[in-house]
C-alpha cells in the first residue's frame, strides 16, 4: 500500500462511476509532482540546460529546445499510441486527435528551429497509460500540466528570438492543458498563477515515469 494510493480519475466512460484505482497513473501524476532519479530505464536524459544559471545565449537557446523538442516528441507518441489503444469516444477522442496532431506540428517546427542540433528522435513505452480512458486522462492531465511548467520555466533562460518561438507553442500547451482537465472535471484553471519548472525538475519527472526509453 505503501507505493498505491487511491487517485480520483474522471472516466468519460463512466460520468457516475466512483474513483478508479489507477496505479501506474498515479506514479506518473507523483513524478511530476515531485522531483525524483535522473535515470528512466538505464537512460540517463543528457544535456539538458541550467536553470537561470547564465545569460541567455544560442547555445543555451538549442539547449532548452532540445529539452522543449524531447517533451513534445513524449506527447506526439503518447497521444498518437492512445488514439489507437485506449478505446476513447466523445470528446476525449476529439480531444485526443487535434492534440496529436498539434504536438506533431510542434515537434516539426521545434526540429526546424534547432536544424542540425536537434536531438535523435527518442524511443518511449507508455504502459498501460495508454490502455483505457481512465488512465489516458490521468497520464495526459499530468503531462499537459508539465510542459507549461516546463516551458514557464525556461522562458527567462531563452534570448529574445527562442523566447518568441517558444511562446507561440506555450499557450497553446495551456489550451491543451485546459481542454483536458475540462473533459476530467477537474478545474481548468485552479491557480492564479502557474508555477514553473526548473530544468532538473522536469528530467526528473520525465525519468521517474519510466516512459524514456532511449534518448
Amino acid at each position: 500500500m505503501a507505493n498505491d494510493l487511491r487517485i480520483d480519475v474522471f472516466d468519460p466512460a463512466a460520468r457516475c462511476e466512483p474513483a478508479l484505482y489507477e496505479s501506474r497513473a498515479n506514479v506518473l501524476k507523483r513524478a511530476f509532482a515531485a522531483g525524483g532519479a535522473i535515470f528512466a530505464g538505464g537512460v540517463l536524459v543528457a544535456g539538458l540546460p541550467r536553470s537561470a544559471a547564465s545569460a541567455p545565449s544560442p547555445a543555451q537557446d538549442a539547449e532548452i529546445l532540445n529539452l522543449a523538442l524531447l517533451l513534445e516528441h513524449m506527447e506526439a507518441d503518447f497521444f498518437t499510441e492512445a488514439s489507437v489503444s485506449a478505446k476513447l469516444t466523445g470528446e476525449l477522442l476529439e480531444f485526443t486527435d487535434i492534440v496529436r496532431g498539434h504536438e506533431r506540428a510542434h515537434v516539426a517546427f521545434l526540429r526546424d528551429a534547432l536544424g542540425r542540433k536537434a536531438r535523435k528522435r527518442p524511443t518511449f513505452d507508455f504502459g498501460d497509460a495508454t490502455q483505457s480512458p481512465a488512465s489516458f486522462t490521468a497520464a495526459a492531465v499530468a503531462l499537459q500540466d508539465l510542459m507549461v511548467a516546463a516551458y514557464n520555466g525556461q522562458a527567462a533562460n531563452l534570448t529574445k528570438g527562442a523566447l518568441e518561438s517558444a511562446a507561440k507553442i506555450v499557450s497553446v500547451e495551456a489550451r491543451h492543458a485546459g481542454w483536458i482537465r475540462a473533459i476530467a472535471e477537474r478545474n481548468p484553471a485552479p491557480e492564479p498563477t502557474d508555477t514553473p519548472r526548473t530544468a532538473a525538475q522536469v528530467t526528473a519527472a520525465v525519468n521517474k515515469t519510466t516512459f524514456l526509453k532511449s534518448d
